[in-house]
């Protein structure tokens, strides 16, 4: 299996509730006046080198940097933190409709060139029509999967070594390639839960991932795509997306879970919410679901155990991945052992802060998957 941490290219820090300037859009910026020089870490080159240097001693196959208006650009970003580290490779996020296919493609090689091979893709088709409208974005759903299908076949056949042609209902290409293809190709990273994402991921995707729920939902999701992918002549790996709150003990864990709650206004819960409410994707529908009967505020952190050692109290602030692994050591190990049962090849994981949370996922958990075969020992 491989495991893999996060960039917080948007802000980090010790609590949820402190405002994160820009985050969560108009919301967190209602909110700065809250941000606390002791709580709040801007995302300096300084401060994502310290997390990336955690994440590649720990023996993190790779980090995610995200994608959008309120974070730092992906590719921009990653291509200077290639520089600062050796083997640690960079799951970059980006959205298929805002460049052309033969661009990203030539992107992708130069990157993978001059990182030695260190990139990974990760396809975000986009979910808030806000947000896609803000970079002149206007098409349905639907059509944006279509599109993302067709994106994918371009990029895939630039880097064939071949000139490569296509027309297709959203981009008309003639002899698209690149200098090189790169070595090794990027692997593609896509996730979707809607009917429209299922096919496309069969088609052209090497991981799919889904955020973190509950192992039922979560089964059923990979039977899905490994029928699609069947039908498709293909075989197609799964990763899951989890933040995590791990201590030595349970009862250490569970604490600290709480404290990144501290201070919580209902009301402050109801205008996140109604902000994500907006939002076509139907994974992020998924996640707010999880939490929805506890948005009054007359539960503990405990009640948003939605299954044991997973804790939906992320997503009651944060849009996207919305869940946590919750426990000790050894119980967030027995989770993660679960899903790798059901089928999950890679976890994409994070915590907050994410630079100590990388330590201490990487010095109490990685060593026991490692202890159970679970988890590939780090590279010297």
């Amino acid at each position: 299996m491989r495991f893999h941490w996060f960039l917080p290219t948007a802000s980090d820090g010790r609590s949820l509730t402190v405002g994160t300037r820009g985050t969560h859009g108009p919301e967190a910026a209602a909110d700065d006046a809250a941000v606390t020089a002791d709580r709040f870490r801007a995302p300096t080159i300084g401060y994502l080198t310290q997390i990336a240097h955690a994440a590649e001693a720990a023996g993190f196959d790779a980090v995610l940097t995200p994608t959008g208006t309120w974070c730092e650009d992906a590719w921009l970003t990653c291509a200077a933190l290639a520089q600062e580290t050796e083997r640690l490779k960079f799951l970059v996020a980006f959205r298929p409709g805002l460049i052309s296919p033969t661009l990203a493609a030539q992107q992708a090689s130069t990157f993978q060139r001059l990182s030695a091979g260190r990139l990974l893709l990760n396809v975000v088709t986009g979910g808030e029509r806000d947000e896609q409208a803000r970079f002149g974005d206007h098409l349905v759903k639907a059509d944006r999967y279509a599109r993302t299908d067709e994106f994918l076949t371009v990029l895939r056949g630039a880097w064939s070594g071949e000139p490569f042609t296509f027309k297709g209902e959203h981009y008309d290409v003639v002899g698209a390639t690149v200098l090189a293809p790169p070595d090794p190709l990027p692997r593609l990273y896509f996730g979707g839960s809607s009917p429209q994402a299922g096919p496309v991921a069969a088609r052209h995707t090497d991981t799919y991932l889904t955020w973190g729920e509950p192992p039922v939902q979560v089964a059923q999701k990979l039977a899905w795509i490994c029928e699609l992918a069947r039908q498709h002549d293909r075989q197609v790996r799964f990763g899951i997306r989890f933040h995590v709150v791990t201590r030595d003990t349970s009862a250490e864990a569970w604490a600290a879970a709480e404290r990144l709650l501290a201070g919580l206004d209902p009301a402050r819960v109801e205008r996140v919410q109604d902000i994500l409410a907006a939002s076509e994707s139907t994974g992020q529908a998924r996640m707010s679901a999880l939490h929805a009967r506890f948005r009054d505020g007359s539960w503990s952190p405990s009640d948003l155990e939605v299954y044991p050692n997973v804790w939906a109290g992320v997503g009651l602030l944060r849009g996207g991945a919305g869940t946590a692994l919750v426990g000790s050591h050894t119980e967030v190990a027995d989770r993660i052992a679960e899903y790798a049962g059901l089928g999950i090849d890679e976890f994409i994981l994070s915590g907050f802060p994410h630079l100590e949370e990388a330590y201490m996922v990487g010095e109490g958990v990685l060593p026991e998957l490692r202890r159970r075969g679970l988890a590939p020992k780090i590279p010297r």
